[in-house]
């Protein structure tokens, strides 16, 4: 019988911690945070994209010019 009553209390306990968690999820503030972090994380992967875009033509235009005549030469 107190076996039953422990495991019982551990579940009720467990039952009061977490819904807090549980709420806070339905919660309109909870919602615009994750909105916040979303939108965050998307200008974060854009910036990155653009940066390495602007690398890639910055190392194309940096890469040495080879004419035909220099071709020739070899």
């Amino acid at each position: 019988m107190s076996n039953s009553m422990g495991i019982a209390s551990v579940f009720v306990l467990s039952s009061f911690l977490l819904s807090p968690v549980v709420m806070a999820e339905e919660s309109q503030a909870f919602v615009a945070q994750n909105a916040a972090r979303a939108a965050a994380l998307d200008n974060a992967r854009q910036a990155i994209a653009e940066q390495g875009k602007d690398r890639l033509e910055t190392q194309k235009n940096a890469a040495p010019k080879v004419s035909a005549s220099d071709r020739n030469d070899s």
